[in-house]
């Protein structure tokens, strides 16, 4: 047992030295990135440590000068590839790709692929530019993500088509985009496809929406009437 507990205390004494040497090369290459400063660099401001001028980018160690594809051309900004696109082009692999713009597409400002949109009255579809067909009775409309039309008020949307909303009798068109399309007047609820008048037993009146009622002050609801509490 004690022969063991030697061996283990000569091995510990013996791996020490390799690992405090490991820690003081670990701190000396960290120094030499922050004391050595690279060519075509400058230390920064606040701190420790450098940054690459503009027109060279960071490669680890050095600052190698900014590399512009064609079709593209310099930012001189200090972040980022230091390049960016021309316009009617997109980076792609660090290259400036020509975006194919379909017809009925247009060219956009943005970076972003793919790089066009549809014109109004188009919706983009895989790379290309569908036709939005606008059903009879409805219109077109500047929300490319839906179904790109309404109908027009009198009307609403079925499946691909406008059918014409059936007002019953005490009732009147809303402009909502859900629902069956037309309410009832004060006075009257709603009951399947028609408007039954409210019937407001003594004591009592309309609510605030007009298709209910309630019990006067000092009188309870009790079934279909109020009675004095």
């Amino acid at each position: 047992m004690i022969t063991v507990r030697r061996l283990l205390s000569t091995s510990i004494r013996n791996a020490l030295p390799v690992f405090l040497l490991l820690i003081i090369s670990t701190v000396v290459i960290s120094q030499e990135r922050v004391s050595v400063v690279p060519k075509n660099a400058a230390p920064i401001k606040y701190g420790k440590g450098w940054e690459c001028k503009q027109g060279f980018e960071d490669t680890g160690d050095s600052c190698d000068p900014v590399v512009v594809p064609e079709n593209g051309y310099p930012t001189h900004a200090m972040y980022g590839t230091g390049w960016k696109c021309e316009r009617g082009y997109l980076e792609t692999k660090r290259e400036c790709i020509a975006i194919k713009v379909p017809p009925h597409g247009y060219l956009t400002d943005g970076s972003f692929k793919p790089g066009w949109k549809c014109e109004r009255g188009y919706r983009a579809t895989a790379d290309t530019c569908v036709a939005i067909k606008v059903p009879e009775n409805g219109y077109l409309t500047d929300d490319a993500y839906r179904s790109g039309w309404k109908c027009h008020r009198g009307f609403r949307a079925d499946g691909e088509k406008c059918i014409a909303i059936d007002v019953p009798d005490n009732a009147y068109l809303v402009d909502a985009s859900y629902g069956v399309g037309w309410k009832c007047e004060r006075g009257y609820r709603a009951d399947k496809d028609a408007c039954r008048p409210v019937i407001v037993p003594q004591n009592a009146y309309l609510n605030d929406s007009g298709d209910s009622w309630r019990c006067a002050r000092n009188y309870s609801k009790s079934r279909d009437v109020c009675v004095l509490r």
